[in-house]
């Protein structure tokens, strides 16, 4: 059931590759809240996926851009605001990647430059997000930024890897950044800890599918669905947490804070 919570808000989503992405689901919620936005990913992922769907129902237009490069965020921008009329109110950040995980590297055996382009589109990216967003004044007065990340920026899962390090970073310039855009405007900056999910993504990590039914059995409310999860950050987008910033909010159905669970216990 829609509450409007959203209505006037301008904004643009970003990462949506295909109905599995958490982006998408944010993209629907946002259009059924009354939001307008804009939808933007990079060239190759736009061509692996079907955003070109996604705006035919959200009413959206796609702009391209490569989150790594400073022009390409700066055109997003200012076309963004040119098309929906005027500043933005809300931003979402669903970009990461690891070159490192896609060709099977070990942590013990990283190709270095790898890693510089796992850290570079995964967390400088939301840095750049911010600060052309700054820079070109593109988001009013009590906006929200949300980025994407997870827990194991906190806690050691072994298939992770040095996207470990990417989310740490993330979560990182969530808080920096929360503290300078909330003096300066009143913008709010914060990333969720979403749950394993059955994303496109998540689902390429080895041994996904194990995990994910370790934390269903860990989770006293089981994993958190993308659909769940847009409904969170779509309340953060929302003037309902207006005074929620520089903070990591954990959406796990409680995996982050139980230290063993009695199903894990009676498992055989």
């Amino acid at each position: 059931m829609a509450h409007g919570i959203l209505a006037g808000k301008r904004g643009i989503i970003s990462g949506a590759l295909d109905e599995n992405s958490i982006a998408w689901q944010v993209a629907l919620k946002a259009k059924e809240e009354g939001a307008i936005f804009t939808l933007t990913n990079a060239p190759i992922a736009m061509r692996m996926g079907e955003i070109k769907k996604l705006a035919e129902v959200c009413e959206a237009e796609i702009i391209p851009a490569d989150a790594t490069l400073v022009e390409d965020i700066e055109n997003l921008y200012t076309k963004s605001m040119e098309t929906l009329g005027g500043k933005v109110d809300f931003v979402l950040h669903s970009i990461g990647m690891s070159p490192n995980i896609r060709k099977g590297r070990a942590y013990g055996d990283l190709n270095y430059d790898w890693f510089a382009k796992s850290i570079d589109v995964s967390a400088l990216s939301f840095h750049k997000f911010l600060q052309v967003a700054e820079k070109m004044d593109a988001i009013n007065e009590w906006g929200s930024v949300v980025g994407l990340t997870y827990m194991a920026a906190q806690r050691t899962f072994p298939f992770y890897t040095d996207m470990a390090e990417a989310k740490a970073m993330l979560e990182s310039i969530a808080r920096s950044y929360g503290y300078r855009y909330g003096k300066l405007k009143k913008v709010r900056v914060n990333t969720v800890s979403q749950s394993p999910t059955k994303t496109t993504a998540g689902s390429g990590i080895g041994g996904f599918d194990k995990f994910y039914g370790f934390a269903e059995k860990m989770a006293p409310l089981g994993n958190a669905s993308a659909e769940d999860c847009a409904n969170y950050v779509v309340s953060l987008f929302s003037d309902y947490t207006r005074m929620v910033t520089c903070q990591n909010l954990f959406h796990d159905g409680g995996f982050s804070m139980v230290g063993i669970s009695s199903e894990v216990l009676e498992d055989k």
